[in-house]
């Protein structure tokens, strides 16, 4: 009979603590005290919010990347006085970094060479003359061989002298070797990136230069 009225008992006991646990007594005032903090809700992760990418929807769009500067640019040979009407421009336009101008020394340059002759007239029958041989000429680029006539243009003398040979043995008689050009100092403007916003201003520095203006940069390579 005492068996019978623990067992009894304990089940009341758990039946009674199972109720206040589920909160079924909470109408009687009884029960465990409710967590009430919304600060830990907000805490809380909701996976009903999560939404997977693929690595392409993820990554920034075109429009958003900086722009990539442009390709390496830069000038034919400039003479000093090109440079110092170039210099100034390239100030006010472009940002300091943004340009070089390298320096080097150009080689001599030599010439087989007509003249000098009295007058324009003479240079005109003289050319005749050439071209029956079937040879051609040009001006000379220094002033002062003019009026005169060039038949090609060597960096080395050497190479000017086997030249004058071969239109001898064409007959060719009255030429002869000259320097057309001393050694000078040479330059080359290198823009080796341009940013978005410099790019408009690239215009005005290609008018100011002559020949073809800006180019790819090619491999480096030793100035001729």
């Amino acid at each position: 009979m005492m068996l019978r009225l623990v067992v009894l008992v304990l089940m009341l006991l758990n039946m009674g603590y199972l109720a206040w646990g589920q909160g079924w007594l909470l109408p009687y005032g009884i029960g465990p005290a409710l967590q009430r903090e919304p600060e830990r809700l907000a805490r809380q992760i909701h996976p009903e919010a999560i939404h997977i990418v693929r690595a392409e929807e993820a990554a920034p769009s075109s429009s958003d990347d900086k722009a990539a500067p442009l390709a390496c640019l830069m000038s034919e040979v400039l003479d000093a006085e090109q440079v110092n009407k170039l210099r100034p421009l390239l100030k006010d336009l472009l940002p300091a970094q943004a340009w070089t101008l390298d320096e080097f020394t150009l080689p001599a340059r030599w010439i087989v060479y007509m003249g000098k002759y009295a007058n324009a007239a003479e240079v005109d029958k003289k050319r005749s003359e050439l071209a029956r041989l079937g040879v051609a000429g040009e001006a000379p680029r220094n002033p002062t061989l003019a009026p005169g006539i060039a038949l090609g243009a060597f960096e080395l003398q050497a190479q000017a002298d086997a030249a004058l040979k071969t239109l001898t043995d064409r007959g060719v008689h009255t030429a002869h070797v000259v320097q057309d050009l001393p050694p000078a100092p040479g330059f080359r403007l290198r823009l080796p990136g341009i940013d978005a916003a410099s790019k408009s201003k690239l215009a005005a520095v290609q008018s100011a230069l002559p020949g073809q203006g800006l180019q790819p940069c090619a491999a480096p390579s030793a100035p001729g």
